[in-house]
């Protein structure tokens, strides 16, 4: 079974760091745990076991009227006290942690089996530890009783507590860190994307670390360039295709009052005509769709109105439309779009059979249809041809058109955030798509 690494870099690079975090925690509770717990808890032992047994000595090695004073210095100078066992004290249990339970460990390899703990008798608070005065008395047992606060009592946990406290804060730390980071890349993302559908998007905040400076101003010095580029191509193309028209007139004109058969007449005619429309697609193509708003539009009104004017024309065309709700979009670009689409059902696909176009509603999007049974496309060939200037290869032999129909739609399409796609109908033919958002 695959791990289900997560793909955005923000998340990537936040569990790397929380996974090293991690690693390192765990790390340093065995060095700690190795090297300061067990040590201390044998220091404390050593130190335990060393007052036991001195106390012992000194009270086996005095008399009755020397203990009394032992036992008064050893509560006024070091806070220790002496209380004999009884069977029926009410004796407190110590807590019950690592490091006591190592310490009670120690004790009783050291003492003896029968050590005990305790951390209260009789309900007098501290830390006692039972012990035989005299071994040839196994009986004659006593408690001695250390300050508490002689006595470590937070083991491991505790600093556990206090490593997670600390990984969590640190973990919030790396999270805004890698967002700072991964932010701008984001911002950077969503710019190219609309450059990539042919809009010019805001500047990118040039704030942040050195390389996302860069990074920032070297995509706006590329936008501006891409935005002045398009504009000089736009122009260029606008006024070669406009100083093109005049001299065609001209020659339509002449051919018109030349006296030629009328075969010749109509044949340099079409000629003129496939001209003209190539100019048109020049400047369609250099016309900037977004300076159009998009506004409300009632799509099957908008839809009958194309058909009809195809119609008009001669041309054999159905429509099926559902009923929709008015729509915003650019209604001279999307009528330029699907004209294109229909002028190329008619081209290849020939006067004789119908063109069937639809208006649908799929979930979350409309669907215009254009339907042909032409000849198609190959499905390895769709992509290819929504660039500009591109034909089949067995159409340039008789190539007409100047092959930019299928990419002015495409950058209409995805000026609507939507898409186009040429798919192949059901019985022969060509079904050309235009998606919308709904």
């Amino acid at each position: 079974m695959r791990f289900p690494w997560p793909q955005t870099l923000l998340w990537r690079t936040f569990l790397l760091i929380a996974l090293l975090m991690g690693l390192s925690l765990f790390a340093w509770f065995q060095i700690y745990n190795q090297f300061a717990i067990k040590p201390r808890t044998r220091q404390t032992a050593q130190m335990l076991v060393s007052v036991v047994n001195l106390t012992r000595a000194a009270l086996l090695a005095s008399d009755a009227n020397q203990q009394t004073a032992l036992l008064r210095n050893l509560i006024s100078i070091e806070g220790i006290r002496i209380y004999p066992a009884e069977p029926s004290d009410l004796v407190t249990p110590v807590e019950d942690s690592e490091l006591i339970r190592n310490l009670s460990t120690e004790l009783r390899q050291r003492l003896g089996p029968s050590t005990r703990l305790a951390s209260a008798i009789e309900g007098q608070p501290g830390f006692y530890i039972s012990f035989i005065l005299d071994t040839e008395v196994p009986d004659d047992q006593y408690w001695l009783m250390i300050p508490a606060e002689r006595v470590p009592h937070r083991g491991v946990a505790g600093w556990i507590g206090w490593g997670i406290a600390t990984g969590l804060l640190s973990l919030v730390g790396a999270y805004l860190l890698v967002f700072g980071i991964t932010r701008p890349l984001k911002a950077l993302e969503q710019a190219a994307r609309k450059v990539g559908q042919g809009e010019l998007p805001p500047p990118l905040t040039e704030r942040g670390s050195r390389e996302i400076v860069a990074v920032a101003s070297a995509f706006n010095q590329m936008s501006r360039d891409l935005t002045q580029l398009e504009s000089d191509r736009a122009l260029i193309l606008a006024g070669v295709s406009h100083d093109l028209r005049t001299p065609l007139s001209r020659l339509r004109l002449g051919i018109e009052l030349s006296g030629a058969s009328s075969d010749d007449v109509s044949a340099m005619g079409e000629d003129i005509d496939e001209m003209d429309r190539i100019i048109g697609q020049f400047l369609d193509f250099a016309r900037d769709a977004q300076a159009e708003m998009a506004e409300p539009c009632d799509l099957s009104a908008f839809m009958n109105d194309i058909v009809e004017a195809y119609r008009r024309r001669g041309l054999q065309i159905t429509l099926h439309s559902d009923a929709l709700p008015p729509h915003a979009v650019r209604a001279h670009s999307l009528r330029r779009a699907i004209a294109n689409l229909i002028d190329n059902a008619w081209r290849y696909a020939g006067e004789e059979l119908p063109i069937e176009l639809a208006l649908t509603r799929e979930g979350a999007q409309l669907n215009i249809d254009v339907a042909d049974r032409g000849p198609g496309i190959p499905p390895d060939q769709v992509e290819r041809l929504k660039r500009p200037f591109t034909r089949l290869e067995e159409a340039r032999s008789n190539a007409r058109g100047s092959g930019l129909g299928l990419a002015i739609v495409e950058r209409i399409a995805r000026l609507h955030d939507g898409s186009l796609e040429l798919l192949p109908r059901p019985g022969g033919g060509l079904l050309a798509r235009i998606s919308l958002p709904a």
